[in-house]
């Protein structure tokens, strides 16, 4: 259980800081106007990461698929205010 525990968070904490990069690449580039078929697919990818690692902890790591699942989530949580307080404390100097 303890290995699932560990595992689990980390590679949920790793999957989510991914995710979090893939969707702030894709909403940069749509918001700049500078779509392309290369940047869409990270819209699809960052879909179906989650999935993907969350179906092989749930097959491979005995109890790992909670804390998996609570590690995607702490870490796009993180990010994304990591991201919006240095957008505001940057913002807030100009």
């Amino acid at each position: 259980m303890l290995v699932g525990l560990f595992f689990g968070l980390l590679i949920g904490v790793a999957t989510g800081v991914v995710q979090y990069l893939m969707l702030a690449k894709f909403t940069n580039s749509v918001t700049n106007g500078t779509l392309s078929k290369k940047t869409a697919m990270f819209a699809v990818a960052q879909f179906l990461l989650p999935l993907a690692v969350l179906v092989g902890c749930a097959l491979l790591i005995e109890g790992s698929i909670l804390w998996a699942g609570v590690g995607i989530t702490a870490s796009l949580t993180t990010c994304a205010l990591v991201r919006y307080f240095l957008t505001q404390k940057s913002s807030s100097r100009q």
